[in-house]
């Protein structure tokens, strides 16, 4: 990857919805060679998808937990347990194994706190193998998620 790769990532992270022509006025190459760059990196499967960023307030979503779980064990048949039903609740947005005191750390928005309740009682606790849960409320966002540095 060189630094039209990086610079055409970087625009695609900011506005993947705006004109090839755009993207490659921006950083300074043709139309067809921004295109062609642009399939190169969807096929080496650098670029996923493309996705809208919704705004959570506009969806009235006012809450943010993080959730840090631990297991009964980390045995192969639990974590697969585990990791099967989490991916059946929506209401889980992220969920990733981690080192540390938690096995697992997941993101959860939700409207308010009794909405929370509800995804706790409803979600959380039908969870297999759960020795322990954690759940940290977040203030507000001091760095909202905007893309993965690429220059």
């Amino acid at each position: 990857m060189d630094r039209f790769d990086q610079q055409i990532l970087s625009e695609l992270q900011v506005n993947s919805s705006r004109p090839i022509s755009d993207i490659a006025e921006r950083v300074n190459l043709s139309l067809s060679a921004c295109h062609r760059r642009i399939k190169m990196l969807e096929e080496a499967g650098v670029i996923d998808g493309y996705a809208a960023r919704l705004d959570k307030h506009a969806l009235g979503l006012e809450v943010d937990v993080f959730v840090e779980i631990s297991l009964t064990s980390q045995s192969q048949e639990t974590l697969d347990l585990f990791e099967t039903a989490v991916m059946t609740y929506d209401e889980i947005l992220e969920c990733h194994l981690t080192t540390g005191n938690a096995d697992y750390i997941m993101r959860i928005a939700a409207r308010d706190v009794p909405d929370y309740d509800r995804i706790h009682r409803h979600c959380l606790a039908k969870l297999p193998h759960v020795s322990s849960m954690r759940s940290t409320f977040a203030l507000r966002a001091i760095k909202p998620w905007k893309g993965y540095p690429v220059l």
